[in-house]
């Protein structure tokens, strides 16, 4: 009998190591079909999730409901597991290189329970060559077994997107790969238990990371060449909105938007490969400059906002500003390498006064990751409002609204990062990339 089956007859288990975006719709998906260990370092986390709590509040009490599924954050419960999927982060560090410490400490504990007949799926995005040259060399070593031998390994990349409930773990197709054809085979009909889009099966594990991690970096290149025509638009006095909505008649025409590029995934992924190319001696080009502009653009919008201050006649050691959006992204929670940080870095170093407000982030993870607080009840003397984050509240807002959050003076200034307001304002001040 293979895991497969053992696994549809619970008489085995599977776990999912990292409980946050990407491993906690997965588990509970598996664990509606067979039995399941949900395991995550964080026990503040895993309290929560005991309760039908999710954490990262993308899933809703309901979700949990019918699952057979056992949430721990002891790493001895993992020795119960048969079929392992890890699905940490993979984060970048302060300079830009991969930091595989995450994954790695996984692997750690997963080695530690591993035992002959067990199998081990990787989802965590990487670049090509890591889950065989940095994880199973750690599996191997912690659990005296060899792979392909005494147990199979897969990749099988995520493709969790926050806040999207359309396209969700069981609607997007799932790329899977295995160590060998026994593995691809028992891991694609394992997922093909909660995939209704079906898998694809790629030809190595190699193939799989590098799928993944080219997905991200296109739409990164492509939001780049936004960006960069959002600043050449901005000196001829040309909405780049206005542009790209004329271009976009075209059946052909590519519809990205320029925008802050921050989060866990395409404000990250690209490095992976880039630090990978650079072994092979190859320096990417194209990669390396999308990844210039988009990490420069909320630094760009602070220094235009702080040129119309300038041209309104504020003193901008006075001037005081309300930033609304604080997230990487619209309608979620999650605050990691969100660039509106940088903007709102950038606007304190030329003296700006900036209070941050967000419908949806915490407050204390906010102050904890970037070192300043959310204002919950912004003022009514603000020189300029910056949304930032088009999250659904926020497009519901008149300019009247603005204009009552904003100094009772003349030219008061709106920036409108993602252009939601183009066409609306009449009477204040309106710029967006």
């Amino acid at each position: 009998m293979n895991i497969y089956e053992k696994l549809l007859k619970k008489e085995a288990v599977l776990s999912v190591i990292g409980l946050g975006y990407v491993g906690l719709p997965i588990a509970l998906e598996f664990a509606k079909k067979i039995k399941v260990i949900g395991f995550d370092i964080k026990d503040d986390r895993v309290q929560k999730m005991k309760q039908h709590i999710d954490p990262s509040n993308e899933l809703s009490a309901e979700d949990f409901k019918g699952c057979d599924i056992e949430f721990t954050s002891n790493a001895d419960d993992l020795k119960k597991a048969n079929f392992y999927i890890i699905g940490v982060p993979t984060p970048i560090d302060a300079h830009n290189l991969p930091d595989l410490t995450p994954v790695l400490s996984a692997s750690r504990s997963v080695g530690k329970a591993l035992k002959k007949g067990d199998y081990v799926v990787y989802e965590s995005t990487v670049y090509p060559g890591c889950t065989e040259e940095d994880c199973i060399p750690i599996l191997e070593d912690l659990s005296g077994l060899k792979v392909g031998v005494d147990f199979k390994v897969g990749f099988s990349p995520e493709r969790i997107n926050p806040g999207d409930k359309e396209h969700t773990i069981t609607t997007i197709t799932k790329v899977v790969s295995g160590c060998d054809d026994i593995a691809l085979d028992n891991i694609a009909k394992t997922y093909e238990l909660i995939v209704t889009a079906g898998v694809h099966r790629a030809p190595s594990i190699k193939v799989a990371e590098a799928a993944k991690i080219i997905e991200n970096t296109q739409r990164d290149v492509n939001i780049a060449l936004m960006n960069e025509l959002s600043i050449i638009f901005n000196r001829m006095g040309i909405n780049t909105y206005d542009v790209l909505e004329a271009a976009g008649t075209k059946w052909n025409f590519l519809r990205f938007f320029p925008g802050l590029v921050g989060g866990h995934c395409i404000g990250v992924d690209p490095y992976y490969l880039v630090f990978k190319a650079k072994e092979f001696r190859y320096h990417p080009q194209i990669i390396n400059s999308g990844r210039f502009v988009n990490d420069s653009m909320g630094f760009y919008a602070a220094k235009q906002l702080v040129k119309k201050l300038i041209a309104a006649g504020k003193n901008v050691l006075n001037a005081k500003v309300l930033v609304l959006g604080a997230t990487f992204k619209e309608n979620v929670t999650d605050i990691r390498n969100s660039k509106v940080a940088d903007l709102i870095c950038e606007l304190k170093s030329y003296g700006v006064r900036v209070d941050v407000a967000d419908c949806y982030a915490d407050s204390h993870e906010v102050e904890e990751e970037y070192g300043f607080k959310l204002v919950a009840n912004p003022t009514n003397d603000y020189d300029a409002v910056v949304v930032a984050v088009n999250h659904k509240p926020y497009l519901e807002f008149t300019e009247d609204y603005f204009k009552s959050l904003m100094k009772n003076t003349d030219r008061p200034i709106l920036v409108d990062i993602k252009g939601i307001y183009r066409n609306k304002i009449k009477k204040i001040s309106y710029w967006s990339l």
